[in-house]
């Protein structure tokens, strides 16, 4: 296999670029899902010929086969299960109520993991602050507190961890991240609440009392979709090779797929069992899974070079300090699917020298570092964690307006968000 250039990572940087520049350009074009198609098609074909013909076909192979497919499934077996669950009732969307919401789906996110429990939520929190004028920037709170930082507490809880744990950290191992958890939860929900208090302030009188006279008691239906989310947990939890060792190694593919076999019957299952009526009131609509699968083959097929590349290169960068592995983690978790860039970092760190205090074969701390680097960051972008862009399609499908990619960096991430980071590293690495 040859090194890898710089410029192969062109037609990524290009996907990026019309992640973020199409939906101003051209938002009717964009808006289309055969055109999202078009475009990852376009420009992962170079990118996937330049693999095969320079030896690299086993990689982008392993990138299909083993982390989109089943990233995608886990995604539509969390999106259809929790589809099915709708929870009735209309709460006063007052800014005490709202942080509170957030809260709850904060530590949840460790439980059912980021993406089940963005997807539980994120309709009867619609729901909730849909009388409001002023609501986007609960939405961009949601992305940030439910859809990403609250994962950090078990592996169960986003994929970089349970690459980490699958690496030999042990499952209890990540409960020493509950300070970092701690921390900057009570930083992020405190921020939500003066920004939301100050929007409260400004929403006018007769929004405020339509809101009010519209509250109702909160009710559940789809009770058993709850057990099928109870066993899709289970299943990313102990279908693996470190239960199953005969998936793991050489294994023939279809032993490999034992989990994925088991999310598609989950999926089945509840969609069988699950009234259509129910799924009508949740808005449930195909569009943003399917928005979701043609996005991001575009983006794993074309960030495969640039992960061969990070890696080839990374003993170069001269990274010694956890300080180091939080900002690189998180840097390249922005814009990279956030568990390769964990499993990346990890492999970099295990050539650090060896000390008394070492967790799957690095420094503790370096450890922490790398763990909330690629979970905290990943709230950076619409891209930095699937969850996120799953979260605007369903808000933009319910009316609520969501700001623009560059937009999102430029007014929330980086005025909000990293300075947050900033004092999480200072305080903890």
């Amino acid at each position: 296999m040859e090194s890898i250039a710089w410029w192969t990572m062109v037609p990524f940087f290009l996907m990026l670029l019309c992640i973020a520049v199409l939906p101003l350009c051209a938002p009717g074009w964009w808006e289309k899902n055969t055109n999202k198609l078009l475009v990852s098609v376009l420009l992962g074909i170079p990118s996937a010929v330049y693999m095969v013909m320079n030896g690299m076909g086993a990689n982008l192979e392993h990138q299909i086969l083993f982390d989109y497919i089943p990233f995608i499934i886990l995604l539509l077996a969390l999106y259809v299960v929790t589809g099915g669950i709708y929870i009735s009732g209309d709460l006063n969307a007052k800014p005490w109520v709202n942080t509170c919401f957030l809260a709850v789906g904060y530590v949840l996110a460790s439980i059912m993991g980021t993406t089940g429990a963005a997807m539980l939520l994120i309709r009867p929190l619609i729901k909730t602050i849909r009388h409001r004028h002023f609501n986007t920037h609960t939405v961009l709170f949601f992305i940030a507190a439910v859809a990403n930082c609250g994962g950090l507490l078990t592996p169960l809880g986003d994929p970089p961890l349970f690459i980490l744990y699958l690496r030999g950290a042990d499952f209890t191992w990540f409960l020493k991240l509950f300070p970092i958890w701690l921390a900057t939860g009570v930083m992020l929900l405190t921020v939500y609440f003066v920004v939301d208090t100050f929007y409260y302030r400004r929403e006018r009188k007769t929004v405020l009392d339509r809101a009010e006279r519209m509250v109702t008691p909160f009710g559940l239906q789809g009770k058993r979709n709850i057990v099928f989310l109870v066993l899709i947990i289970l299943s990313v939890a102990f279908l693996n090779e470190n239960y199953i060792p005969s998936m793991g190694g050489d294994a023939p593919i279809y032993m490999r797929y034992i989990r994925e076999y088991a999310l598609l019957a989950i999926v089945l299952v509840s969609w069988l069992v699950t009234g259509r009526k129910l799924r009508t009131r949740n808005h449930y609509s195909w569009a943003p899974i399917i928005e979701i699968a043609y996005i991001f083959i575009g983006i794993f097929v074309t960030m495969t070079p640039a992960l061969l590349f990070l890696n080839e290169n990374a003993a170069s960068l001269g990274l010694q300090q956890p300080w180091q592995y939080f900002y690189t983690t998180g840097a390249l978790s922005s814009v990279l699917d956030n568990t390769p860039t964990a499993l990346a970092f990890h492999t970099v760190a295990l050539g650090l020298p060896e000390t008394a205090n070492l967790v799957a074969g690095v420094p503790e701390p370096v450890l922490k570092a790398i763990a909330a680097g690629a979970v905290f960051f990943g709230a950076m972008t619409y891209i930095g964690n699937g969850p996120n862009f799953m979260v605007k399609s369903i808000a933009e499908e319910n009316r609520i307006k969501m700001p623009s990619f560059f937009v999102y960096i430029f007014k929330f991430s980086l005025i909000v968000l990293l300075p947050i980071y900033v004092i999480v590293q200072w305080i903890f690495f």
